[in-house]
């Protein structure tokens, strides 16, 4: 047996390390159970039908990301029958937003090819041994989380309201959603994971669970066809890597978006002398990530071609003149470490849910295609196959003798919130604990005017930008998870104090 630490952004999910580890499970099959437990039992944050990044370093190999990420659907149709079935929805959610939902928002799942792809080339238990803490835990109920209330007290009727079962799971007989804490039970989620453990991602993309989420899509006008059920593949690629200190650091690579945006504010931060945040390391900051994030909005989010306008952030972030040229989404998470130096970092999205669930199969399908602040066309613009785009960003970092694996929710607040966390633990030597707890901001451009975003307790600079202040920590800057293991000073986990997180450290 090994030991294995995970932390991940749900309390129910970390008990999977214990079940997982117990059987010979190494970090990858440890995260990936309780990946797969956490999008089951977090109805409205995410769900199994949806996309997924898997960031992996194992001792002596140079670092993979899988990617898993929703695709556009599409393939064998005329392009006359796609861009029907998609359903605008305004909800008051995070201050006011629009999505779009119905199935002609839901996009190519592939966390679970991802997830199956992962396993084969890095796990070390049984692919059923992987989803047993899923089944049993969905076939017994399991608690609402407060995260998962406070959603679904703005969409429980406009989008959960689409499926008879799945409203019926999160809504007591008078219409209201269920309280916090309440045990949930979806019908036949737990007899689909059987079936997944029992078949492979096979049954999923081409046996049974196919013909129903197909069938389901195409008559609510939707574009998903069997063909790219069929086709849909997981690829791996060498990780994007940036380096901090002594610390080399992997993320996920082009298409996505996130990790090269992570990266460039590693590269464009830099190292600093200062030992502590101040208002001249915030003023920094902050330059930093508006010099990022606005080129991401005018670049990296309206390109088909990821990858050279990602390059090119991160030769200007690299070569200083990222700062003078360009200054003017739901997710869970899961990280875990081993005692043998193999890290895995696993971020995995449904969007804000489409509010379809195929009849008897008890999965809430996506809306990759609507979610408008990442695809911010139309949803039939993009060629059919091609991925979508992502704040994804799950990260495992490497020094002499220790490897640290990171990430988090959290829409566009991921990056900015992992790069805080590395430079509170990389730079400034605060615990993991402190790292992640300390307070944060946020370079908003996600309406008509950019502010700041703040927690309290920072000395902030001055700047041209209105500030927006929070109380105390709060769950909209994110929720990294954290897991490190040093071969001389042993473990260290801490997961975000902002949402309902889990931590486990599996010592047999």
């Amino acid at each position: 047996m090994t030991r294995v630490a995970v932390a991940t952004t749900s309390a129910v999910a970390a008990g999977a390390t214990t079940e997982v580890a117990a059987a010979g499970g190494n970090a990858v099959d440890c995260a990936l159970a309780t990946a797969i437990l956490s999008m089951n039992t977090e109805p409205g944050v995410c769900s199994f039908a949806g996309g997924a990044y898997v960031t992996i370093w194992a001792p002596d190999s140079e670092p993979v990301a899988i990617d898993g990420i929703h695709a556009v659907p599409g393939l064998g149709l005329d392009a006359a029958e796609r861009g029907h079935g998609a359903v605008p929805v305004e909800l008051e959610y995070g201050g006011g937003m629009t999505t779009i939902v119905g199935s002609g928002s839901v996009a190519v799942p592939g966390a679970l090819a991802a997830f199956e792809q992962a396993w084969r080339h890095y796990g070390n238990v049984s692919w059923d041994e992987i989803f047993r803490p899923a089944i049993r835990t969905t076939a017994d109920g399991f608690p609402l989380s407060a995260s998962c209330h406070y959603y679904l007290g703005y969409c429980g009727e406009r989008i959960y309201g689409r499926s008879k079962d799945g409203y019926h799971a999160l809504h007591t007989e008078d219409g209201n959603v269920r309280p916090k804490g309440s045990r949930i039970i979806v019908p036949h989620l737990s007899e689909s994971l059987e079936k997944i453990a029992d078949g492979g991602a096979d049954v999923f993309y081409r046996g049974e669970l196919a013909e129903r989420i197909i069938d389901h899509v195409r008559r609510g006008n939707g574009s998903l066809t069997a063909r790219d059920m069929d086709e849909y593949e997981a690829i791996e690629r060498p990780a994007l890597i940036a380096e901090l200190g002594d610390w080399r650091i992997a993320t996920n690579p082009p298409p996505a978006v996130g990790g090269a945006v992570l990266a460039a504010m590693l590269l464009a931060f830099g190292e600093t002398e200062a030992r502590s945040w101040n208002r001249e390391t915030l003023d920094r900051l902050v330059h930093v990530h508006r010099a990022c994030l606005d080129y991401r909005r005018e670049h990296l989010d309206l390109t088909d071609e990821v990858g050279p306008e990602a390059a090119k952030l991160i030769e200007a972030a690299t070569d200083g003149r990222l700062l003078s040229d360009f200054v003017s989404a739901s997710t869970v998470h899961t990280s875990a470490v081993d005692e043998n130096g193999l890290g895995c970092s696993i971020t995995a999205s449904a969007g804000y849910g489409a509010g379809e669930m195929p009849e008897g199969t008890g999965l809430w399908l996506n809306n990759g295609l609507g979610e408008v602040e990442l695809n911010r066309r139309d949803v039939a613009s993009r060629p059919p196959g091609s991925r979508l785009p992502s704040n994804m960003a799950p990260t495992v970092a490497r020094c002499e003798g220790g490897v640290l694996a990171i990430g988090s929710p959290g829409a566009d607040r991921i990056t900015s919130a992992i790069h805080q966390v590395l430079v509170n633990a990389v730079q400034f030597g605060m615990p993991l604990e402190d790292a992640i707890a300390h307070p944060r901001l946020h370079v908003d451009m996600s309406g008509s005017k950019d502010q700041l975003a703040a927690e309290s307790g920072l000395d902030l600079p001055d700047t041209d930008l209105p500030v927006r202040r929070f109380d105390g920590i709060n769950m909209y800057f994110g929720g990294v998870g954290a897991a490190h293991y040093d071969a001389s000073t042993g473990f260290e986990i801490a997961a975000d104090p902002r949402r309902e997180s889990g931590t486990l450290l599996y010592e047999g």
